[in-house]
């Protein structure tokens, strides 16, 4: 199994897939960065998480998703105050733009072992396997990816990392 350095030196010319949470962090803090400290679903979140992201995502030449992801990211991003809904909704479809998003059929991805992951996870396994890193933050999705042999990198592993170094 590759180490970080290792997967993103492999996949940086590939592409990553890139989870709801982690893309809300990079939305949500681009859109506005304040919304790191005061909006409720990036709480386990810091500035220097979206830094650290954002660091990390630029070693990308893509940044892939799905239609499953980004459901999920609009749904969540519902949270931020209902002023700048308008605003941010619409930056938010010139952001969805720039990333190459791919779809699998929902039946298909629910007949493999995955579907007990739900929608998200078995579509992500789908388009990931063979051809792309899952970036991601939830620690059971990135053991089941690698134990399926797709190539995962835990954000929270590179943040613990990257606050042992800093501190």
């Amino acid at each position: 199994m590759k180490d970080g350095f290792e997967q993103l030196q492999a996949y940086g010319k590939v592409g990553v897939v890139i989870d709801s949470n982690l893309l809300l962090l990079l939305f949500l803090g681009t859109y506005e960065r304040q919304q790191i400290s005061t909006n409720k679903r990036l709480a386990t979140y810091t500035e220097e998480d979206f830094d650290l992201l954002t660091r990390l995502l630029g070693q990308f030449t893509r940044i892939v998703t799905t239609p499953n992801i980004l459901t999920e990211v609009s749904n969540l991003s519902n949270a931020i105050p209902e002023k700048k809904k308008t605003t941010y909704f619409a930056w938010f479809a010139s952001r969805v733009a720039l990333l190459r998003e791919e779809s699998v059929l929902s039946s298909t991805a629910l007949t493999s072992r995955w579907a007990k992951f739900g929608l998200t996870d078995a579509v992500i396994a789908a388009i990931a396997k063979n051809r792309y890193l899952v970036l991601t933050d939830d620690f059971r999705l990135s053991q089941s990816l690698q134990s399926d042999g797709i190539d995962t990198l835990n954000f929270n592993h590179l943040r613990d990392a990257y606050w042992r170094m800093n501190n």
